[in-house]
């Protein structure tokens, strides 16, 4: 490696969440004195995991399986239907094991300041699922924070009422909190106590 490419390698691992320049700079030179145990298997995993991870065609989780193992688990019911912003909120609902059922994965919130209107996220494909499944019960599982907030209002005109409950998490999820940093006991307490 020169000089411009560790530079390189150090620019590109500060864009990853949670590092900045002196943790990516110290990254890279543990990598680079743990080559054989370290750095060579990181790259064999990373090179694998780009040509084998796709996003499932029918929730919006990432698996190396399409659909995912989620959809694929025979023992999950139709009758309800999580909505999450992206991927990580989903991992963090399967990581508290607090929901037996199905995902929808929006891909986002609404933001006018973004230009993020409801044609860039997933919503017609929530009311399909809707209308092609025996759902019972649609939980809005989506962030305290403004835009989460107007989601919830949006999808809450948007979705049949006639024809689903809809719930949205409750007590345990503080305003403005992501739920991908919430502990497994606040995601419980917020599943479990939601209106």
């Amino acid at each position: 490696m020169t000089a411009s490419s560790i530079e390189q390698l150090i620019k590109t691992l500060a864009k990853l969440p949670g590092l900045g320049p002196r943790s990516a700079r110290r990254m890279v030179l543990y990598l680079l004195s743990q080559r054989e145990q370290v750095f060579t298997p990181l790259l064999t995993l990373l090179q694998q995991v780009n040509e084998t991870v796709t996003e499932c065609p029918i929730c919006g989780n990432m698996d190396t399986d399409s659909p995912c193992h989620i959809c694929q688990d025979e023992n999950r019911s139709y009758a309800q239907i999580c909505v999450v912003q992206d991927v990580t909120d989903l991992w963090a609902l399967e990581r508290a094991g607090v929901f037996k059922g199905r995902y929808h994965v929006l891909g986002g919130l609404l933001s006018a300041l973004d230009g993020i209107g409801p044609e860039e996220l997933k919503v017609q494909a929530l009311l399909q699922k809707i209308e092609e499944h025996p759902v019972e019960e649609v939980i809005l599982a989506l962030p305290s924070t403004m835009e989460g907030q107007t989601t919830i209002f949006y999808l809450m005109d948007a979705l049949p009422k006639d024809k689903v409950k809809i719930t949205v998490l409750s007590r345990g999820v503080p305003l403005g909190s992501e739920l991908d940093y919430l502990d497994e006991g606040t995601l419980q307490m917020a599943f479990t106590s939601r209106s």
